[in-house]
This record gives C-alpha cells, sequence and structure tokens, in this order.
C-alpha cells in the first residue's frame, strides 16, 4: 500500500465532520447531567462525580477490545456501532427515575463511546502522511473539542427553552447523524498476510497514557464542577466558560496544528501539561468570574496540545499494523482519567468544595510533568548504555 501523500482530502473531512457530530451528541447533555442529578435526582457532589464518570467507566472496558476488533475487522464497523449505541442509550436518559439506573445507561453510553473513537481516530492516521500525524490529530480534535465545546451552550439554551427531554432527543438525532456519515467512509487498506498481536493491552502505548491519565484528572474537574461553581462566582450559566475554553481550543488546534510535528511529542505534552496546570492552580486560588475565566483560558492552552502530542508518542513506539490498538490502549487512558478522576475530584470536592477539586486537577497535572520528565530521562539512559554497548562491541578490551 503506498502512503497517503495528502491530508486534507474529501476522506478526511467526511470522518472529521461525523465526529463533529458525535461529539455534538456527547457535548450537548455534558452540562445537563450534572444539573439533572443535583437537582431533579437528589443527589450530592459524589453523586454527580459517579454519574459523570459512569460513561468513561463503560468505555475503558471496551477500548482496547476494540482496537483489537479495529485492526482485524475494521474501522467503519466500530463507528457506526458506537454511534447508534450512543445515541439509543442517550434517548434511554428520559425514563431515568433513579441515581442507579442513570449511571447503567451512562455506562452504556460509554461502551458506544469508546468503538466509535477508536474507529474515527483510527481512520484519521489511516489517511494522515506519517509525517503530518500530529497536523492530523489536530484537526481531528477540532471535532472532538469543537462538539465538547459548543455541544454544552447548546444543550443549556434547548433546557432552558425546552427541557431535559429535549435535550436527550436532540443528542440522539446527532448520533444519528453522526452514525449516517460514518456509514458512508471508506476503509484504507492495510497490509495484508501481517500477524496481528493479539494482546488486549498494546504496551506502546502505556507510558504516553499513564501521562494522559494524570494530565486529564484537571478536565474531569472542569467538566464535572464548572456547570455548578459558577452560580458560586455568579456567572449564572457555563455556556459562557464553555464556549471560551471550546473557541480557545480550536484557534491553537487550527493555527497551531503543525505544532506537535514540529515541537516533537515530548516537548508539546510538557508545555500542555504545565498550561493546565496554571489553570487549575488559577481557578482554585482565584475565587471570582475573572480568576474562573482567567483559568480557562491557561487550561485551555494545555488542553490543545496534550492528547495529539502524546498520541503521538504512542504511535512512534508501535508498527502501522497495530493503529487501533494502540489508540485504544492510549484513549482508554482518556476514559480513565474522566471516570477514576471524577471520583477522585467528586470525593475532594465533597470536603474542600469545588476549588479544592480544581486544586486536585492541578496536582494531577503537576505529576503528569513529572512522569513525562522521568520517561525522557529513562530513556536516554537507555540510548546512552546501548551507545557504550555499541563501542565496546567495535573496540574491544584485551
Amino acid at each position: 500500500m503506498e502512503p497517503p501523500t495528502r491530508l486534507l482530502t474529501g476522506r478526511f473531512v467526511l470522518i472529521v465532520v461525523a465526529g463533529l457530530a458525535y461529539f455534538m451528541a456527547l457535548g450537548v447533555v455534558l452540562p445537563v447531567v450534572p444539573q439533572y442529578v443535583k437537582h431533579q435526582l437528589g443527589g450530592n457532589s459524589v453523586s454527580v462525580g459517579v454519574a459523570v464518570g459512569a460513561l468513561f467507566v463503560g468505555a475503558v472496558l471496551l477500548r482496547p477490545y476494540a482496537g483489537r476488533l479495529g485492526d482485524r475487522f475494521g474501522r467503519r464497523i466500530l463507528i457506526v456501532s458506537g454511534a447508534l449505541v450512543v445515541a439509543l442509550s442517550v434517548l434511554a436518559y428520559g425514563a431515568v427515575e433513579e441515581l442507579w439506573f442513570l449511571i447503567a445507561v451512562r455506562a452504556l453510553t460509554g461502551l458506544g463511546e469508546a468503538a466509535f473513537f477508536v474507529g474515527a481516530a483510527s481512520m484519521v492516521a489511516d489517511l494522515a502522511p506519517v509525517a503530518r500525524r500530529g497536523e492530523a490529530f489536530s484537526y481531528w480534535s477540532v471535532a472532538v473539542y469543537g462538539g465538547l465545546a459548543f455541544g454544552p451552550a447548546l444543550g443549556e439554551a434547548v433546557l432552558d427553552s425546552g427541557g431535559t427531554d429535549t435535550v436527550w432527543i436532540l443528542s440522539c438525532g446527532l448520533g444519528l447523524l453522526a452514525a449516517a456519515l460514518g456509514a458512508c467512509t471508506r476503509e484504507v487498506p492495510r497490509p495484508e498476510g501481517v500477524p496481528v498481536d493479539s494482546r488486549i493491552i498494546n504496551r506502546a502505548a502505556v507510558g504516553p497514557g499513564t501521562i494522559l491519565f494524570s494530565g486529564l484528572i484537571a478536565l474531569a474537574a472542569f467538566t464535572a464542577f464548572v456547570p455548578l461553581y459558577v452560580d458560586e462566582v455568579g456567572l449564572g450559566s457555563a455556556d459562557t466558560v464553555f464556549l471560551l475554553y471550546g473557541g480557545l481550543v480550536l484557534v491553537v488546534r487550527v493555527v497551531g496544528a503543525r505544532l506537535p510535528d514540529r515541537l516533537g511529542g515530548r516537548t508539546a505534552g510538557a508545555i500542555a501539561l504545565t498550561c493546565s496546570m496554571i489553570g487549575m492552580v488559577i481557578m482554585a486560588a482565584w475565587g471570582t468570574t475573572a480568576g474562573l475565566l482567567v483559568g480557562t483560558v491557561a487550561f485551555a492552552a494545555g488542553a490543545s496540545l496534550l492528547y495529539p502530542a502524546l498520541l503521538l508518542l504512542a504511535l512512534a513506539g508501535a508498527p502501522d499494523t497495530e493503529r487501533a490498538s494502540v489508540v485504544g490502549t492510549f484513549s482508554g487512558f482518556f476514559d480513565l482519567s474522566q471516570g477514576l478522576g471524577s471520583l477522585i475530584v467528586g470525593g475532594v470536592a465533597s470536603f474542600a468544595g469545588y476549588r479544592g477539586a480544581f486544586g486536585a486537577g492541578a496536582v494531577a497535572a503537576a505529576f503528569g510533568v513529572l512522569a513525562l520528565r522521568g520517561r525522557a530521562m529513562q530513556q536516554r539512559r537507555v540510548v546512552a548504555l546501548d551507545d557504550a554497548g555499541a563501542l565496546a562491541a567495535e573496540h574491544p578490551g584485551p
């Protein structure tokens, strides 16, 4: 198979548009679920964290398996089936009367989310020239963050005008649109006769994925508690914050799409984690509307680079026949950060308040910086040992 030479083709645009519709489906329910749990189901901060995180718990269980399925049977089946599961499960939110039922259905939504994301992100990697993969992931994440940024503003507006049932129906419709667009995609031919690794966890993705997990606990705090924290600072609605966050991420992703390729995954990842940490510190320490907005700006700068930078590191350590597996394992750490991370920050918020949850996100991002630095030092030691071994082989002693 000849490697692709162009990035912005019709096939690439199609999968990005499908992703935008899909993540809009998830985005419109982001600010609604916490309010639904608190105001209509009578939940507390821990309940909010569990309900929000249930989606990611479901996703993390399937994502590594979805990666191996994508390598064996193709990406399109994951894209279409995942979008359909999300659409139908969100529609079932309207039947919720108990917290446990919402948690169960949210976990089902997570299974669909895992399938769609792995299939779509793997197809993005298939369609991208190797030297422009960072740029491709930046454009792909425009769909991800565009949906997760503008979706909440739309969800808030629909909630105010039509209630929660209308939000669920809108999300379902967007999910069905993503499935229809996904059905129009075409598979990229992959090498035949190459054995596929049967291990569920791809080891090349574990190191970068662990760093991603630590860095994105801050995102769990942001998405779960900003919709509730705005009342404390007198902002009234979270849509302004989500629009600011999403708009800045989109600008950086489009204007700076080639930054991960030019800087390298390690440098771009370190910058991203540092910006995320600074943003969380500002939100935790400066308890005003201005503090929330300034912190969101810094946090958005970090979020715009983190995922594509670390995914570049993960893909660089595995053969092309394992792309879907790498994406599945790596993105599983995203789900783990949002599932387990929501529980962590929910627990912190229960005794330290919403600003305490933002502080926990800052600490987690700092651990990510340290882990990335430790990984770089370890790799330099390995290279040094290899060079020393080669030198000894060339110049044996007496």
